[in-house]
């Protein structure tokens, strides 16, 4: 037998630690919180992209009656930034979610499976690292690529 032993390096910044560049994009991804349509779970999520010629991009869950026909902030942000900004790069991302009382969370958010994918190939498109922002009110988690969040990842090079 023999063991393989990931290991993932994650920064935790207070919030006042953060340069301005990175404290604009967690605000914008909390700002992105106000509009989300979710009326069922009363979770907001929002996301906001930062592109390599400093272009931010935001967007914010988006839920229907009819699961799983909605859609989750970060997937909101990428395909937008992807299909508008096809040439440019996605050097971070940040994620901050509200609860149901409208406060913002102490730990911070991590993306669903489906947006880790999704993160995950929008990285491998650009062959960029896509540094990744998840805000909480107690600490902000700053990871170097979207690998970290999925090891042993499913990628195009997998297929080969």
């Amino acid at each position: 037998m023999k063991e393989l032993n990931l290991q993932i390096d994650i920064r935790i910044y207070d919030e006042a630690e953060l340069d301005a560049a990175d404290r604009q994009l967690v605000a914008a991804a909390c700002e992105a919180t106000q509009r989300s349509y979710a009326p069922y779970s009363h979770f907001s999520v929002g996301a906001a992209a930062r592109l390599a010629d400093g272009t931010i991009v935001s967007g914010s869950n988006q839920e229907n009656a009819a699961y799983p026909s909605g859609l989750c902030a970060e997937r909101t942000t990428l395909f937008y930034a992807n299909s508008r900004y096809p040439d440019q790069p996605i050097r971070t991302l940040a994620i901050a979610a509200r609860n149901d009382r409208g406060e913002y969370l102490k730990a911070p958010i991590p993306p669903c499976g489906a947006c880790r994918q999704v993160m995950l190939e929008t990285e491998s498109r650009h062959a960029t690292p896509m540094r990744v922002l998840l805000y909480g009110t107690e600490g902000i988690y700053e990871l170097q690529k979207v690998g970290d969040l999925l090891p042993l990842s499913f990628d195009a090079t997998a297929m080969e």
